[in-house]
């Protein structure tokens, strides 16, 4: 809880609790659901310029949206057959990501990588290490994570779970909140 210093003469209730909902507003909180490469790219720019801008940002990754934190090597951890196909299944880390449309079997992507590094474009991996530097906080759904089967050594390193409370604690304080 707050504490407030004591009202000035002129100033009213209403002007004080003015202040205290401005002190709430922190910054922005992202729900990153997609596992498309071009939608975490627009998810982590945003992040970057926010924190750059010395806003606080929280993003939390549910779902689909979890394989961008996976690490690109094989973790030998013990799984059950579901979960041990999933982690076959999905792409293993923010260099395997591929577009949400025209992909072409891999083409689209190859060729929007390309473009990205010669107009000096960072790739994923290395937007994900600048949020990170800049203090953006990476959360897993641990939700998520137990059903898709993903382990918690499997993210990269610097990357908390926390579950839909970590979430709405950090959105009910933020100043924008956006679904990707």
């Amino acid at each position: 809880m707050a504490v407030h210093e004591p009202l000035a003469q002129n100033e009213t209730m209403t002007e004080l609790e003015q202040k205290s909902e401005r002190e709430q507003v922190e910054g922005l909180t992202m729900i990153v659901f997609s596992g498309d490469l071009d939608k975490v790219l627009a998810a982590f720019i945003i992040a970057n310029g926010a924190a750059a801008m010395d806003m606080p940002v929280t993003m939390f990754f549910t779902f689909w949206g979890l394989n961008a934190l996976r690490r690109s090597e094989p973790v030998k951890v013990k799984k059950g057959l579901i979960e041990a196909m999933f982690g076959w299944m999905m792409p293993r880390g923010a260099d395997k990501l591929t577009l949400s449309k025209m992909n072409m079997a891999g083409l689209g992507t190859a060729m929007m990588k390309q473009v990205m590094a010669k107009k000096n474009v960072y790739s994923l991996p290395k937007l994900i290490q600048s949020a990170q530097q800049l203090g953006v906080r990476l959360v897993a759904c641990s939700m998520s994570m137990d059903v898709m089967g993903i382990a918690p050594q499997e993210l990269i390193d610097g990357v908390e779970i926390g579950g839909v409370a970590t979430f709405l604690d950090s959105a009910d304080r933020s100043r924008s909140t956006l679904f990707i």
